[in-house]
């Protein structure tokens, strides 16, 4: 798919508006906003937000359809989310020309529809599978355990990656026997919006997948609902807070995927052609910075600090930044015009400070890309561990290098963050690999390169990267509740 014929979807999405029940709706009692192409700075649609009303109608459309959907045979449910698993791959070319209208990421830099897919498949599979237990008890009693569904649960998904959230959150909720009321946000509607129009392709009942498009306002609405019963929720601290704040209400039950600053470790035995490549294509390029488990905080051994450095930049520099149609462009834009008046402010303020040294990078894109927001991939080096800069996720294209001297020492500093949701590793000593790994206080430790996120394995953070897992059963064991039943 073409920009031109996937502009005209995201207009048609936008024109249709929330999925709700069996319909579509364009209310927008939480307003409008005016999205964007991150590449070009153009208009591409005034899209609806809702606001209460919306989410209120669409936790009523998700409570009606709890039975129908809890009756569906699970050979059948199985066979639904199969079939959606089976048209998100077929689409693949359509999701990943979505998400690059909805945030800027490069077609060839992130498959939206093929990684959606796997979830979805994935979790098809535990369906028949959330098995209870039999607990032994005295005499003729009988004692048993059963998992069952929350009921209506509330998914809040990023922007960053609307269509792969849907099958993180959506998904497991879904084959775990629940009925889903999504927000996507109003920055990156699009990919959400798709899944839906696909899932009641597959088969999925009208209110098992209710999509509301909205801000600040949908959010509070849907986490503070009384009918919602489980809340999953993807964004920064700051609004996670007033998430928990507003949960407090209802006391309902939550997971947190929140931010992140993540280490990446070189040792000087390290495979450096590897943790080069890593360091600059993780750390600075992917999703223009804009992911919460990224290696954006990069300790480099003494011994091999210069050279590190210097194939870091290198790479940095040789990488092509531009349309996210062309498949040849590695790195985009970053969402929107806030975010990159934000992430130049972090970065020129640093500069200020004496925070690091600049060593390339550090400015808006011009000539033929001066309409969009694109900042070139940035890198500070000599970077102070104390400084803001090492210390504060920026969620932008800006690496910052630090130096260490001894294995105690660099676990100590990765360690001393606020955040906890991964770390990189590198080195050829298997058993310092381990012994770093295992003193790490993070989810997800990495080791030696990244094939990427599986859906079988669990992810999630600790300390202000949140709590909760999304991936394997962990992932869906969080939308599923234990009823303890007693015969007598």
């Amino acid at each position: 798919m073409n920009a031109t014929e996937a502009t005209a979807l995201v207009q048609e999405l936008a024109t249709r508006g929330h999925v709700i029940g069996d319909g579509r709706s364009t209310g927008a009692s939480g307003g409008t906003y005016a999205h964007h192409n991150p590449a070009t700075g153009v208009l591409q649609a005034e899209v609806p937000l809702g606001g209460a009303t919306e989410i209120d109608d669409a936790v009523s459309a998700a409570r009606a359809a709890r039975a129908t959907w809890r009756a569906v045979p699970m050979a059948e449910r199985i066979a639904i989310l199969t079939r959606l698993g089976d048209l998100l791959d077929a689409r693949d070319d359509e999701a990943c020309a979505v998400n690059a209208l909805d945030n800027g990421t490069p077609i060839s830099g992130m498959r939206s529809g093929a990684y959606t897919a796997a979830w979805t498949r994935y979790y098809a599979g535990w369906i028949d599978k959330l098995d209870g237990d039999v607990v032994p008890v005295a005499g003729d009693a009988l004692d048993v355990v059963l998992p069952e569904p929350y009921g209506v649960v509330g998914a809040i998904v990023p922007w960053n990656g609307p269509m792969m959230g849907m099958g993180q959150k959506a998904v497991p909720a879904l084959a775990a026997g629940n009925t889903v009321v999504v927000k996507p946000p109003e920055l990156a509607p699009f990919g959400a919006l798709r899944f839906a129009d696909l899932a009641l392709e597959a088969g999925l009942p009208a209110g098992a997948l209710n999509v509301v498009v909205g801000g600040a306002a949908a959010g509070d609405a849907l986490v503070r609902h009384p009918g919602v019963d489980n809340v999953s929720f993807t964004g920064g601290c700051a609004t996670a807070r007033l998430v928990m704040a507003a949960a407090a209400e209802t006391l309902t039950p939550l997971t947190f995927e929140l931010g992140g600053k993540s280490a990446n470790i070189v040792f000087p035995d390290a495979d450096l052609d590897v943790a080069t490549s890593m360091a600059a294509m993780l750390g600075a390029v992917l999703l223009s910075g804009q992911g919460c488990a990224l290696p954006t905080r990069l300790y480099v051994h003494d011994d091999v600090y210069d050279e590190v450095v210097a194939r870091v930049v290198a790479q940095v520099e040789a990488v092509k930044v531009g349309d996210p149609f062309d498949p040849s462009v590695l790195m985009g834009p970053v969402v929107n015009a806030a975010a990159c008046d934000r992430i130049l402010g972090v970065i020129a303020r640093a500069v200020d400070q004496g925070a690091g040294e600049l060593l390339t990078g550090g400015e808006r894109l011009g000539g033929e890309l001066a309409g969009g927001y694109f900042i070139a991939p940035t890198v500070f080096g000599d970077v102070d561990h104390d400084s803001s800069l090492a210390r504060e996720e920026i969620f932008g294209p800006v690496l910052s290098v630090l130096h260490f001297r001894d294995e105690d020492e660099v676990v100590r500093k990765a360690n001393d963050s606020a955040f906890g949701l991964s770390a990189y590793v590198h080195t050829r000593d298997g058993a310092r690999a381990r012994r770093v790994a295992r003193q790490l206080d993070v989810g997800t430790v990495i080791v030696n390169g990244f094939p990427g996120m599986s859906p079988g394995a669990p992810f999630g953070g600790v300390k202000q990267s949140g709590f909760g897992r999304e991936g394997g059963r962990a992932g869906i064991e969080e939308f599923v509740r234990r009823k303890n039943v007693v015969f007598g």
